[in-house]
């Protein structure tokens, strides 16, 4: 299973290690991916999406295919079009609290 962190940092300054995630499959982490098109070329096949900042909308979703679960590091889902994700029957989850 191919696993991307498409904005590590806002999680990660520097201090966190991803081997709970990586025991999953093959992690990639990126630490800020500034565009909808570097995002599409960093997941391209991925099955697996964590983000913090970076929007996952509806054509990125149609780009992206493989997508099988959109994981938001963060409290909210402001930035993932839920919409969109459960249409083409993608779970999306966040962090409930710190």
């Amino acid at each position: 299973m191919k696993i991307i962190v498409l904005d590590g940092h806002a999680l990660d300054p520097g201090d966190l290690r991803w081997d709970g995630v990586q025991r999953f499959g093959s992690l990639s982490v990126f630490d800020r991916t500034a565009s909808e098109e570097e995002a599409i070329r960093r997941i391209g096949d991925a099955e697996i999406v964590l983000t913090n900042k970076t929007p996952i909308t509806a054509s990125l979703l149609d780009a992206c295919p493989s997508i099988r679960l959109i994981c938001v590091l963060a409290t909210g889902y402001n930035v993932v079009d839920c919409a969109a994700a459960k249409e083409r029957g993608i779970p999306v989850c966040n962090v409930p609290d710190y």
